[in-house]
């Protein structure tokens, strides 16, 4: 029996989109093509170039464990090197011949057993396998916060940074306490002439020094490749024992010690009683994403640095009213409010099984089964998809994994068992209670809000350890799909 000639489909170059495109033309299925609305591959990475910007996860780990890197320069890189190494990847692997820049796809309708895809230029496209690599961090979400269009000076998002805009010697309000306004601060406290960070939220922050690898490292890396695999074995190991474990186990060691940790961080090295009261959450470390910083503590304890936790009640032409009537006067205002994470793949308009739109199927929530597949959409398959390890794994680790158990759901069609493959109703419905039963007990349900938080309160993200999810991604159970020859 001839093997049916496949043609895929992926919507996105970024990290995952890129690995998708290098493990089809390994596995021999090479018609392909990738759909990037922008210039150039990257995702998250090519959208953020914000002073600071770093990776939590450390290099080693960060990256393909079939395309190890030798020459990361720090043991959290900066953001432009992992750019660079997503650019080195795709061309070292002749992916630039088969992606379409600057063509957003706009829709994907499942008709006559195929996928029809539609972008922004009017270029259409049939495809058998969409392989969804869109990203979690990737719409901006802006605050609502009155006046903020009738601000004088420049306004930005981290995410959409305007490099034009000088800021040495000049007012900068930030607003926002997540990671990347800790990075910012930290970047550009001894830049301004004053900086104003506006927090809602104080976060726990996790001390992590970020020593730089000598050359003679990188060195040793170049020469011998196995010392780098096993770095990267051990870093994995230590990630998922210390952290990606801790935090499913509210009540773990480990999730205890972690505490211990950012408690000391913020008692020794916040001296100023009134600022370091301002800086204590009342919520347990890691319940909101945990921060990592050597120096944040430092930054917003200079003299030319405030923070301000009264409420913001209006944005003005001068800069920032508060709530206590005070004007905070600013040359630049910078919005660190993250992601619209519940998007995926919209604003794409997707059609699945007798015209089922994507909207009516995640009319309450997104959801799909391991994150992967959603019932009534055959042949579309989701990296960093709902519900998934989002929260407190190596993405590019999880993404590896998950594209070795969609290639087995591939190879279901490329055998002929099948023509159309996606996750049953009642197989998600079952993970899906199974998943909010087991989130009760992670460090995420102890008491804050978080962007991990679905409109119910139920942590959206993976809820268990990491040697469970390498054991679910080793082999799907075909019993939990719906399979049409």
């Amino acid at each position: 029996m001839n093997e049916p000639r496949l043609r895929f489909g992926i919507v996105g170059a970024g990290m995952a989109g890129i690995l998708s495109a290098i493990k089809l033309k390994e596995a021999g299925l090479d018609d392909i093509t990738v759909y990037e609305k922008a210039d150039r591959v990257g995702g998250t990475w090519r959208e953020n170039t914000y002073p600071g910007l770093s990776c939590d996860v450390p290099s080693h780990l960060y990256s393909y464990s079939f395309d190890l890197n030798p020459d990361w320069s720090h043991l959290f890189s900066p953001g432009a090197e992992i750019q660079a190494y997503f650019e080195r990847i795709a061309g070292e692997h002749d992916l630039l011949r088969c992606i379409r820049f600057s063509d957003e796809v706009v829709s994907c309708e499942f008709t006559g057993g195929r996928w029809h895809l539609a972008t922004a230029s009017g270029h259409r496209d049939e495809v058998d396998v969409v392989i969804a690599a869109t990203g979690v961090l990737h719409h901006p979400k802006y605050p609502e916060i009155d006046g903020l269009d009738s601000f004088g000076g420049p306004t930005f998002h981290s995410a959409r940074w305007d490099h034009s805009i000088p800021l040495a010697g000049r007012r900068v309000g930030i607003i926002g306490t997540g990671s990347t306004a800790v990075q910012i601060v930290s970047a550009i406290v001894d830049e301004v002439d004053n900086l104003s960070l506006f927090q809602r939220t104080a976060q726990w922050i996790l001390p992590q020094a970020n020593p730089a690898y000598s050359e003679e490292e990188r060195e040793a890396f170049r020469r011998e490749p196995q010392v780098m695999a096993d770095l990267h074995e051990n870093l994995s190991k230590l990630f998922a024992d210390g952290f990606a474990n801790a935090v499913v186990d509210a009540e773990s060691p480990q999730m205890k010690l972690l505490e211990e940790a950012c408690r000391a961080n913020l008692e020794q090295n916040v001296h100023d009683p009134d600022l370091r009261d301002k800086l204590r959450p009342d919520y347990r470390a890691a319940c909101k994403r945990l921060i990592i910083s050597p120096d944040f503590y430092e930054a917003i304890a200079k003299p030319n640095a405030e923070l301000v936790t009264e409420g913001i009640e209006a944005i003005v032409p001068d800069g920032v009213r508060t709530r206590d009537g005070r004007l905070h006067e600013l040359d630049v205002l910078v919005l660190a409010t993250g992601f619209k994470v519940d998007a995926f793949m919209r604003p794409m308009a997707i059609t699945g099984r007798n015209g089922r739109g994507l909207d009516e199927a995640w009319r309450d929530r997104p959801q799909a089964y391991l994150s992967i597949s959603i019932p009534g959409f055959p042949n579309l398959f989701m990296l960093n998809g709902p519900n998934g390890p989002v929260g407190n794994f190596s993405l590019i680790e999880v993404a590896e994994l998950q594209f070795g158990y969609i290639m087995q759901l591939i190879d279901c069609i490329r055998s002929g068992r099948c023509r159309e493959i996606s996750a049953s109703a009642s197989a998600l419905e079952a993970f899906e209670a199974e998943r909010e039963e087991a989130a009760k007990g992670t460090v995420w349900m102890t008491g804050c809000r978080s962007w991990y938080l679905d409109d119910r309160g139920i942590p959206a993200v993976w809820p268990w350890t990491f040697d469970r999810f390498r054991a679910e991604m080793s082999a799907p159970d075909i019993s939990d799909y719906e399979l049409v020859s």
